[in-house]
């Protein structure tokens, strides 16, 4: 991913309002052909950031490119890289799909009948784009969203809160066709508070919170950096829970104490044995067991869900 080119680079920006620093010092790229997350809990500043990328807001200081032109400077240049839904897609629901389209369409140079064709096919809307937007599903208007905002070929894609009122079903059709388009070489920037589907949508992560980013980077690197967790079925448990007192480096952890996803613990069976380690020392211990009689009926490492590892950095705020 390192490799990619880097369609949003944000550097060091900030935003002071009334007096008060609501966006502070706030530096990320977007690369093409990924899927960035952007999470941040009430009154984070995620979506003042927002504003600033598209230049509905300027930033106090810092920052921000778009394919090499600088936002503030060059907007015009810049903004003709990116589309953007900020909140809920804008569109009319007296007219069809295709009319929406067409009327967003005259807005933009060089947007002819052929592109509409083009964002109707890649947003799986041919069936119904002759019909009134007021007769389609909540899905089906924010698919029509995305097609207005890829009218114009742009190489980023900002979406804010984009499964907002989706049924499963359409998020997890949102989050193929998202994918999709990255595959595509697109660059997506993805605002959400959903944080599993975050984990299931997203190749990295931006965290902020109080205006201030905590991390960036790939959301599994990110899980990796949290409680390493190894839990062991033995048996004889309480003889394998006594040499694995003894071990070296090994600490037993109370299942209510850990920050282990809870619908992943109500799967353990009672004589489950949590333990905080490094993950390397399984095949030794394992050894350790088989020498001592003590049969390893299963273990599995579990790490903290993206969620966990979020409330963790932002001391348990809420999220937007």
């Amino acid at each position: 991913m390192s490799g990619q080119e880097v369609v949003l680079a944000v550097h060091r920006i900030a935003k002071k309002i009334r007096g008060k620093w609501i966006v502070n010092d706030v530096t990320f790229d977007v690369r093409a052909g990924e899927i960035f997350g952007f999470l941040g809990p009430n009154g984070a500043g995620k979506t003042t950031t927002i504003r600033m990328l598209v230049d509905l807001i300027k930033p106090t200081s810092g920052s921000i490119e778009l394919c090499g032109f600088d936002v503030n400077r060059n907007p015009e240049q810049a903004l003709r890289y990116v589309g953007c839904i900020v909140e809920n897609p804008e569109v009319y629901t007296y007219l069809t799909g295709w009319e929406n389209l067409e009327h967003f369409a005259r807005m933009q140079p060089d947007v002819d009948e052929d592109r509409i064709g083009e964002v109707v096919e890649i947003v799986g809307l041919h069936h119904r784009i002759n019909d009134k937007v007021r007769t389609y599903s909540l899905g089906m208007r924010q698919r029509l969203g995305i097609a207005q905002a890829l009218l114009g070929r742009p190489n980023l894609l900002i979406l804010d809160e984009p499964t907002n009122g989706l049924d499963p079903k359409g998020i997890k059709e949102l989050r193929q066709f998202i994918r999709r388009l990255a595959d595509e070489g697109m660059a997506l920037f993805i605002s959400s508070h959903l944080l599993s589907e975050i984990q299931l949508m997203c190749d990295r992560v931006a965290i902020i919170s109080h205006g201030e980013v905590l991390a960036v980077g790939d959301v599994d690197e990110l899980i990796e950096q949290g409680s390493n967790y190894v839990v062991w079925q033995l048996d004889p448990a309480e003889r394998g829970r006594e040499l694995l007192a003894q071990a070296d480096a090994v600490e037993l952890v109370d299942i209510h104490q850990t920050d282990i996803d809870e619908t992943m613990l109500a799967g353990l069976d009672e004589s489950a044995i949590i333990t905080a380690m490094d993950p390397n020392r399984i095949p030794s211990l394992n050894r350790l067991f088989v020498e001592a009689g003590v049969d390893v009926q299963a273990v599995q490492r579990m790490n903290p869900t993206l969620e966990q590892l979020f409330l963790k950095m932002t001391e348990g705020e809420g999220i937007e």
